[in-house]
C-alpha cells in the first residue's frame, strides 16, 4: 500500500510540476485572456473639405457586431455560425475565414458585420444569452453626403482583405482595418487614417465588465482641403447627364482641378455597409461605373490641332501668317484625307482654320513638319504620358512612333500615321484631363501645367513648366481660340452671360458606335481662371453641338459662384 500510495503521490506531484512549473506560463496567458477582453477602437477617418470648406467626406455613427472567439466552445461554432449567417446575410465561410484569421484563441474582439440594422441588433442582443462571445458595438463608418457626386474623385473606403493585411501589417495594418480603396481616398490614406485606440477590461466569468484596466485614446485621421469647388461638380454633373463620358474643369495658372466628372458613376457610400450580390447587382447594372473616364485615353480629334499649329509655327516651317489652301481632301499614299465639310474652306491662315477646324490645313502642316518634330510636340504638352495627378486609376493615353509601330503591327511609320494624328486620329489616345492640361498651355501663356486636387497653397511654379513658346505662337493660338467661339464650330459659348471664351471643338470618328465628342473652352479670355473640357463618348453630333454646351453649363455655374 505505501508503494502504491508512493505511485500515485509521485504521479500526481508530477503533473502538477508539469502544470505550475513547465506549462504554468501557458495557463496562466490562457485564464488573463478569459479574464480580459481588449475592445479596440478604430480611428475616426479624416474628414474632405471642397476648397471652400464643404464637406465631400466625413463619418457618421452606426453600429456593428463583433466576436470574442476566445470564450465560445468549440462545439458551439457550426451552430453559431449557422445563425450569424442566416441573421447578418454573410455567408457562413466568410465568418468563419475571419475567425480562422485572427485564431480561436484571440482575446481580441473581430467586427464580422457593419452598418447593422434595428431588426439586426434586437436579435443579435436577443441571441447573445447564447453565445456570450457576441457584442454589437457603435463605430464610425465613412459618409457621403453628396452621394454620387464626386465618386470617381473621392472614391470610397472599404475593409482590408486577408491579401491586402498580408502586406500592409509592417505599416501597422490590422485585422478589420478599413482603408481607402479608391481615388482620394486611397491617395491620401496616410493623412485621413488616423490612429487605433482601445479599452482593455476585466470580465467576469459571464463576461459582465468588472472594471476597466487601461484605455488608448485614438488619434482622428487629419482632414484634407480640396481643390474641387463643389459648385462646379454640381453643375458638371448635371451638365453631363445620363451621358457616357467626362468633364473636368482646372484652373490653368496652377492646375488645381475644379470638378471632375465620369458617367456612369455610382455612390460610395455603398461600400460603408454589407454589400449583398443583389446591391452589387445594382451598381455594376450601369456598366463599369468604376472607370474613371476623365483618366482614361481617347481619340482627341479635333482638339489636338492646338498641337498641329504649335509644331507648325514652332518649327519655323510654318509661321503665323503662312496661307495654305484647302482643298475637299488630302491624297496621302493613296488614302483620302477628307475636310468634314467635303468640299474645303478656300485659302485660309492658322486663325480661321482653327476657327473652321480644317483637317486639309492641319493635315497639311503635319505632313510638312514631319512625324518625329509633331511628335515631340505632342509630348511636350503631355501627351503620352501620366499627368501625375494623385490618383492612380490614370492611364498614360498613347503618342504612337515608328518603334510602337513597328513593334505592335510590324510596319513602318508613314506619312498617313502623320497627317492621321494632325488631326487627333489614328493611334492618338488621350484622357479629357490631359486634354484639359493642353487647353492650360494657351490659356496661361505657356505652361504646361501638374494637375492635382491636394489644396496646400503652394507657389503656382511647382505646378509649371513652361514649353518656351515664341510670344507670336501663343499669339496665334489664343487668336484662333476666340475666333472658334466668336465665329466658328463653338459659338454656343458665344453668349452674354459668360465672359469672352476661347475653345475648340472635336468630333472623333469612334466606329462601331457613334462618334466621341469633345469640347474645350478657357474664360475669362484675357486673364483665365478655369479651363474646361467635356467629352461625350459615342454621343454623336459635333463636338461644337454636343459637348459645348455642356462646357458652357458649366462655365456659367462657376462664374455665378465665383464673381469676376
Amino acid at each position: 500500500m505505501l508503494l502504491v500510495s508512493l505511485i500515485l503521490l509521485g504521479a500526481i506531484g508530477t503533473r502538477l510540476a508539469v502544470l505550475q512549473l513547465w506549462q504554468g506560463h501557458i495557463y496562466r496567458d490562457k485564464a488573463e485572456n478569459n479574464r480580459i477582453r481588449i475592445v479596440p477602437k478604430p480611428p475616426v477617418r479624416g474628414n474632405i473639405f471642397d476648397r471652400k470648406g464643404r464637406v465631400l467626406a466625413s463619418t457618421r455613427l452606426t453600429h456593428a457586431a463583433y466576436l470574442w472567439p476566445i470564450v465560445v466552445k468549440q462545439p458551439d461554432w457550426p451552430k453559431n455560425l449557422k445563425y450569424l449567417s442566416q441573421l447578418l446575410s454573410i455567408p457562413e465561410e466568410s465568418i468563419q475565414s475571419r475567425i480562422e484569421q485572427a485564431g480561436y484563441n484571440s482575446p481580441t474582439l473581430i467586427r464580422i458585420a457593419r452598418s447593422l440594422n434595428p431588426a439586426q441588433i434586437t436579435a443579435l442582443e436577443e441571441f447573445k444569452t447564447e453565445l456570450n462571445g457576441l457584442e454589437v458595438d457603435i463605430e464610425t463608418v465613412r459618409d457621403y453626403p453628396n452621394k454620387a457626386m464626386g465618386a470617381h474623385v473621392l472614391g470610397y473606403t472599404g475593409e482590408l482583405n486577408a491579401e491586402e493585411l498580408k502586406k500592409r501589417q509592417a505599416e501597422g495594418y490590422r485585422l478589420g482595418d478599413i482603408v481607402g480603396k479608391m481615388g482620394v481616398e486611397k491617395a491620401y490614406e496616410q493623412q485621413l487614417r488616423g490612429e487605433w485606440g482601445g479599452i482593455q477590461l476585466e470580465v467576469d466569468g459571464a463576461g459582465k465588465v468588472m472594471k476597466v484596466l487601461g484605455q488608448k485614446v485614438g488619434q482622428p485621421g487629419k482632414d484634407v482641403t480640396l481643390t474641387l469647388d463643389l459648385d462646379a461638380q454640381r453643375a458638371a454633373e448635371a451638365a453631363l447627364g445620363d451621358r457616357k463620358g467626362a468633364i473636368v474643369a482646372i484652373n490653368p495658372q496652377t492646375g488645381g482641378v475644379l470638378a471632375m466628372v465620369s458617367n456612369p458613376s455610382f455612390d460610395p457610400n455603398v461600400f460603408s455597409s454589407q454589400i449583398t450580390p443583389k446591391i452589387w447587382k445594382q451598381v455594376q447594372s450601369k456598366g463599369n461605373p468604376f472607370v474613371n473616364r476623365a483618366l482614361r485615353g481617347f481619340p482627341p480629334a479635333s482638339t489636338f490641332k492646338l498641337v498641329t499649329a504649335t509644331a507648325g509655327m514652332e518649327s519655323g516651317k510654318y509661321p503665323p501668317n503662312t496661307i495654305l489652301n484647302t482643298f475637299a481632301y488630302l491624297n496621302v499614299g493613296g488614302t483620302a484625307f477628307g475636310e468634314w465639310n467635303r468640299a474645303g474652306f478656300g485659302p485660309m491662315g492658322y486663325v480661321r482654320a482653327l476657327a473652321w477646324s480644317s483637317n486639309t490645313f492641319h493635315g497639311q502642316i503635319g505632313r510638312g513638319v514631319g512625324g518625329p518634330t509633331l511628335i515631340k510636340w505632342a509630348r511636350l504638352y503631355g501627351f503620352g504620358k501620366a499627368t501625375g495627378i494623385e490618383l492612380d486609376e490614370e492611364a498614360p493615353g498613347l503618342i504612337a512612333d515608328d518603334a510602337w509601330k513597328r513593334k505592335n503591327y510590324n510596319w513602318e511609320w508613314t506619312d498617313g500615321d502623320t497627317v492621321n494624328m494632325s488631326i487627333g486620329q489614328g493611334f492618338t489616345q488621350a484622357s479629357p484631363l490631359q486634354v484639359a492640361v493642353m487647353f492650360a498651355v494657351p490659356a496661361n501663356g505657356g505652361y504646361r501645367v501638374k494637375p492635382h486636387f491636394f489644396d496646400n497653397n503652394q507657389d503656382t511654379n511647382k505646378w509649371r513648366t513652361s514649353l518656351h513658346l515664341k510670344p507670336t505662337t501663343i499669339k496665334t493660338l489664343r487668336e484662333g481660340l476666340r475666333a472658334v467661339v466668336a465665329e466658328g464650330t463653338g459659338k454656343a459659348l458665344n453668349v452674354p452671360n459668360l465672359p469672352p471664351v476661347g475653345g475648340k471643338s472635336g468630333t472623333a470618328e469612334a466606329p462601331p458606335g457613334e462618334s466621341h465628342t469633345w469640347f474645350g473652352g478657357f474664360a475669362p479670355f484675357d486673364n483665365p481662371t478655369i479651363v474646361v473640357v467635356a467629352f461625350g463618348e459615342h454621343t454623336g453630333g459635333g463636338g461644337g453641338s454636343t459637348a459645348g454646351p455642356m462646357v458652357k453649363q458649366v462655365m456659367e455655374a462657376y462664374f455665378k459662384n465665383n464673381k469676376r
